[in-house]
């Protein structure tokens, strides 16, 4: 199945986001992209192909989103999917499927990405508050990524990490 255009998919498509640390750059990001396809283009879930999206947001969230209605991932499909993401890993020495990170948007807007231990760090020196943007790479529908993926930490899981910190620094 040719890959679509993520404007094209539904609100209700599965998503996954994975966030790339360190972020890439415009050749690197280019051939990572272009490597995804590969698998994409043939990706399929019980013999049935897939209608699949993908982009590459600000060089750091690889986003892929699944229509549902027309067959959905399953279990073996989406491990493949993180088979092929670890392999591209080594390539362009990024972390892509590993968890534990937590990504924001320091006082300059540039994404940043780390362990909780380093946010948590970033707050209690006050380079993040509560009004920092995050971003929710849990997010699991194309809707949620759309209307909930970047949003200021007090109004996310984050905020749990944040117990302490004023809303300005």
């Amino acid at each position: 199945m040719p890959l679509v255009d993520l404007d094209t998919l539904p609100d209700d498509a599965r998503t996954w986001v994975f966030g790339a640390t360190p972020a890439l750059d415009g050749s690197a990001a280019e051939r990572l992209l272009a490597d995804v396809d590969a698998h994409l283009v043939d990706w399929k879930a019980h013999g049935e192909p897939l209608t699949v999206a993908r982009t590459l947001v600000e060089g750091r969230f690889l986003v892929v989103a699944v229509d549902q209605r027309t067959a959905g991932a399953s279990g073996c499909s989406i491990d493949g999917l993180f088979r092929a993401l670890q392999r591209a890993e080594s390539g362009y020495g990024v972390s892509l499927v590993a968890g534990g990170r937590v990504f924001w948007r320091d006082t300059n807007g540039v994404v940043q990405g780390g362990g909780r231990d380093v946010f948590r760090e970033d707050a209690a020196r006050g380079a993040v508050t509560r009004d920092s943007l995050v971003f929710d790479t849990t997010v699991n529908t194309l809707g949620a990524l759309r209307r909930e993926f970047e949003r200021p930490a007090a109004r996310s899981w984050h905020a749990q990490l944040l117990q302490g910190v004023s809303a300005t620094p």
